[in-house]
């Protein structure tokens, strides 16, 4: 007999209703509008990722760092024992959406750290990137936690399989578009969890899709 991987499918996930997965706490989708965004705030011990998804996003921390986010980069914020930031939308015209993803730190009281990096994907020969792992493999983003962060861009009717150690879990977030995993249609701002699921078969369905992986422990 075989057994089928528990799963818990949300749709538009990203509402005050739920929230947090294993050691994923938060996927918020900010949309900023022009010369608008959140002034100078405080984080502790989280590990935080911000993905541009349209627009640019200018960012400034207590650490010193000053940057602009676009597309196809990710920034990874260690707030560890307390980090002060704001994010603004630059543009005087375009509006600015964004992913601003929390993690929870394997432990409490880490220094401080900041890393930004741009990330193209081949959507012909490897859709998958990871973007964001424990060791920083790969030339990926390092976070805190064992969690690996893979992005994927899946043309329409076009499949990418990835595997999942076995005990491990998933979670699938649709940042835009649609897609069927293994076998379940989603579409943007939902979100899949799955327990011990072997593998992922991600099919773009309509114009195709661009989605989060969340590998966790």
């Amino acid at each position: 007999m075989v057994v089928q991987p528990a799963y818990l499918l949300v749709r538009q996930l990203l509402r005050p209703s739920f929230s947090g997965y294993r050691s994923l706490l938060v996927i918020n989708d900010d949309r900023v509008e022009p010369g608008r965004g959140f002034s100078s705030h405080s984080h502790q011990d989280v590990e935080i990722l911000s993905i541009v998804v349209e627009g640019a996003l200018e960012h400034r921390d207590s650490l010193g760092n000053g940057s602009v986010i676009r597309p196809g980069d990710v920034q990874r914020m260690s707030a560890g024992t307390g980090i002060r930031h704001s994010e603004l939308n630059p543009s005087p015209h375009e509006p600015v959406r964004f992913l601003q993803i929390w993690i929870e730190p394997e432990r409490m009281g880490l220094p401080p750290g900041y890393e930004q990096r741009s990330f193209p994907v081949d959507v012909e020969t490897n859709p998958w990137i990871l973007v964001a792992s424990r060791e920083g493999r790969d030339a990926s983003l390092r976070v805190h936690q064992d969690a690996d962060v893979y992005r994927a861009l899946v043309g329409p009717g076009r499949g990418a399989e990835i595997p999942i150690a076995s005990g491990r879990h998933a979670w699938l977030q649709v940042v835009s578009g649609g897609v069927d995993v293994n076998g379940i249609a989603m579409f943007e701002g939902d979100g899949l969890a799955l327990s011990d699921p072997e593998k992922l078969v991600v099919t773009g369905s309509g114009g195709g899709g661009d989605a989060l992986l969340f590998d966790l422990a």
